[in-house]
Parts: C-alpha cells; structure tokens; sequence
C-alpha cells in the first residue's frame, strides 16, 4: 500500500511563497508519476501540476503557470510545488497523488495523500 504525507503548507501573505513537499512510501517512487491538487471550500478538487517519472515532462494548469514549479527527488521519494506570487485565489487544501504509471497523460492518479492546508492572505 502506497502512504503519501505531505508538508509545508501555512499561512502566507499575498505575493508571498511556500514550498510544499509529498515523500512517498510503499512502492517504487521512481516509476511513476505524480501530481499536485488542489480543493478551495465549496469547489470541486482541480488539477495543479503533474510531473512524470523522471522528470523530464512536467503540466500544469493554466492560472499557475510561471508561479508554480513541480519537481521531484527520487533518491528522496519526494514531490515538490514551489509556488511563488501567491494570490488569494491559491487558497485551498493541496494534495499530493501517485499515478499508476510513468506519465500523468493515460494513468490515473489512484493513490493520494491527507492533504495540507494554503491560506494566501490578502
């Protein structure tokens, strides 16, 4: 069974950054994709980013592009999001998932974590 725990998440100011983190546990990090979520109350949960087994192939939706970077450390089981020029709008619980497979694009995304809290104020 695959354990997902992310970190890092807080109480930032407008324009500010966090740096969230996803160490992975239960089977070969390094052999499948993964993705960052996103869930604000009273929305359904949205894609944020993707990254693929090694690296090379990274995604993400629209209104993060240039703010956000996804990136990963197999040697550490670890995901990353660096978001930076955080706007109120990025408020939201984000979760971290592990895909099935080597890319995001044709696997699912089936195992996933508790989830960590990003409150940008304003």
């Amino acid at each position: 069974q695959v354990r997902l725990v992310e970190s890092g998440g807080g109480l930032v100011q407008a324009g500010g950054s966090l740096r969230l983190s996803c160490a992975a546990f239960g089977r070969t990090f390094s052999s499948h994709a993964m993705g960052w979520f996103r869930q604000a109350p009273g929305k359904n949960r949205e894609f944020v980013a993707s990254i693929s087994w090694s690296g090379a192939y990274t995604n993400y939706r629209d209104s993060v592009k240039d703010r956000f970077t996804i990136s990963r450390d197999n040697a550490k089981n670890t995901v990353y999001l660096q978001m930076n020029s955080l706007k109120s709008e990025d408020t939201a619980v984000y979760y971290c998932a592990q895909a099935s497979g080597p890319l995001a694009e044709g696997y699912e995304f089936e195992f996933w974590g508790q989830g960590t809290q990003v409150t940008v104020s304003s």
